[in-house]
């Protein structure tokens, strides 16, 4: 059922200028160019934007002018949570009412309205409501829709882990059972991780389009391949002077840009406002989660060696895993001798700068050439008397030999402060650190080897520990200040993480045992069982001997 409407409105562009207009607005050039797409696209259509690019006020707004056109369709609405779609439904009800070319579209007394499901006044009697919202997690089962749009079904708080983002992906392939014949499908989104969901649509058929903050330079246009707004290109080619400057200047100009660049890191700034999904490969980000050890440590001792393996069976499955697609953290594949004391232990301690920073720690133990994670993390603090006392208190607890402290905030300042504390709980050296070469380079340099040769072993309740620490945060910046975030998204550009600190702090501790990393494993354990052999015979002769002036001459200990 079509309804007689102004025939300037069947443009979804004039449409949108109206609502724009009625929120004190305009569109922008860019919503323009995707408000035609959405329009005419093709039926199957992933639409990526920057974050801010007004991408939900599109959805709704295309809503309304579908309805207007004909107000028999069915539409159903899909957000990352049922708040969002509750959002979508208010916002959309609002617009019908407020404006007056719409006002005919309010539901009658008799209808459905609500903020889950509501009808258009025109609408006839039918199962399904005009427009529907739900959450991706929700039943959508049983649902008709002509028209079904996923509106940033990946957020960061429901993507984070691997596990997480699978089970989204298999959400969204419930979206073609619900679909009427010659219905359609709109995706829009912005990726939240370097292995997001959209990556998978163009697999599945769907046509792909990408509108980046930022006009792309021309050695990452590759990274876009034919995905790129057939628009942006025409304007590069048109003027290659605006690489890099602002797609969307009226929204977003270029000190507007430097400030979320600065405040997301490069990596986070190229995936979320850039939208380049190519720096997952293995060069751009060296560490691997499935390089480490993971398993049960003890405090005070440690096995004397570790076999490290990456065979399915040993992975972790039950473990919040925030790599990449395929990485795990994986269980040894045997444990050799016996449960040893350590040969020593260090904690290293970055106190808070200013901002966003935190006061981390990290507390490895030697063993064998093998190193072991038994604690990190970090607190909100600086110089606040109860980070000091936690921060003793935990050397206490792990029982370390040497705190390292990274001098170059303070001047040394901080120590002096820490000292009267340590002191008191757990009286131990400590000495500070001063680093001047860049910092990404000088981790990698690090930790990258030891990984390699799977020689950092890591407390399996650690890595609960660290992903639920952030929790209280807000959802767009925990995932940034845990270790595994951090390690799985360092690179070698600078300021590549927003968050750095705990990676920072684990990579002082490993330093400092760089130098003990030489001596072999095996070589490590033979000496140790001599020397028990050894010990175990003069205890011996000294019980039948009666003495303990040790064995005959002849007998060589």
């Amino acid at each position: 059922m079509t309804t007689e409407v102004d025939p300037r409105l069947h443009d979804f562009r004039n449409v949108l200028y109206l609502i724009w207009e009625h929120l004190r607005i305009k569109p922008t050039p860019i919503q323009y160019d995707m408000a035609d797409y959405i329009q005419n696209g093709p039926r199957r259509a992933c639409i990526q934007a920057y974050r801010g690019a007004g991408k939900s006020w599109l959805c709704s707004a295309f809503a309304i002018h579908q309805l207007l056109l004909d107000p028999s369709k069915n539409i159903l609405v899909v957000s990352a949570s049922r708040t969002r779609a509750d959002d979508f439904s208010t916002f959309t009800l609002r617009i019908i009412e407020e404006m007056e070319v719409f006002r005919h579209l309010v539901p009658r007394e008799n209808q459905r309205n609500s903020k889950i499901a509501f009808d258009v006044g025109p609408a006839l009697a039918a199962h399904a409501p005009s427009v529907t919202s739900r959450g991706i997690n929700s039943q959508i089962t049983g649902q008709r829709a002509d028209i079904l749009i996923a509106d940033d079904v990946e957020s960061l708080n429901n993507s984070l882990t691997i596990s997480m983002r699978d089970k989204i992906s298999e959400a969204t392939k419930e979206f073609e059972a619900v679909l009427k014949p010659g219905g359609r499908i709109l995706i829009l989104g912005t990726p939240q991780s370097e292995n997001s969901i959209y990556k998978g649509f163009p697999e599945r058929g769907y046509d792909l389009r990408i509108w980046p903050a930022r006009y792309p330079v021309e050695k990452a246009m590759v990274n876009y391949g034919d995905q790129l707004s057939p628009k942006l290109v025409e304007d590069l080619k048109n003027d290659p002077k605006l690489e890099g400057t602002p797609t969307d200047p009226t929204r977003f100009n270029e000190m507007e840009l430097l400030e979320r660049e600065a405040s997301y890191g490069r990596t986070g700034f190229a995936l979320q406002y850039q939208l380049d999904q190519s720096l997952s490969g293995a060069d751009q980000f060296p560490l691997k989660l499935r390089d480490l050890v993971v398993m049960d440590l003890n405090p005070d001792q440690g096995p004397q060696k570790v076999i490290w393996a990456s065979s399915p069976e040993l992975a972790w499955n039950d473990l919040p895993c925030v790599g990449f697609g395929g990485d795990r953290y994986y269980r040894p594949m045997q444990v050799q001798g016996d449960w040893v004391p350590y040969e020593g232990a260090v904690c290293a301690i970055d106190p808070a700068g200013r901002g966003r920073d935190e006061t981390a720690y990290a507390c490895v133990k030697m063993l064998h050439g093998q190193l072991f994670l038994t604690a990190c993390g970090g607190f909100a603090g600086g110089y606040e008397d109860e980070t000091m006392k936690a921060l003793a208190a935990i050397a206490a607890q792990q029982k370390v030999n040497e705190i390292l402290v990274e001098s170059n905030f303070g001047d040394g300042m901080w120590s002096k402060m820490f000292l009267p504390f340590l002191k008191k709980v757990h009286p131990c050296s400590l000495s500070e650190v001063r680093h001047s070469a860049q910092k990404e380079r000088r981790i990698l340099d690090t930790l990258e080897p030891v990984l390699n040769q799977h020689r950092l072993i890591v407390d399996r309740q650690l890595i609960e520990d660290d992903y639920h620490s952030t929790s209280h945060l807000p959802t767009e910046r925990a995932a940034t200040y845990q270790l595994a975030y951090q390690m799985t998204r360092l690179t070698r550009e600078k300021s590549s993480l927003a968050q750095d600190d705990r990676i920072d702090v684990l990579s002082m501790a490993v330093q400092y045992w760089v130098e003990q990393m030489g001596q072999d494993v095996d070589k490590a354990m033979e000496y140790r069982q001599e020397e028990a052999h050894r010990l175990s015979l003069r205890n011996f002769m000294e019980s039948a001997l009666g003495k303990k002036n040790g064995p005959p001459q002849w007998m060589s200990v």
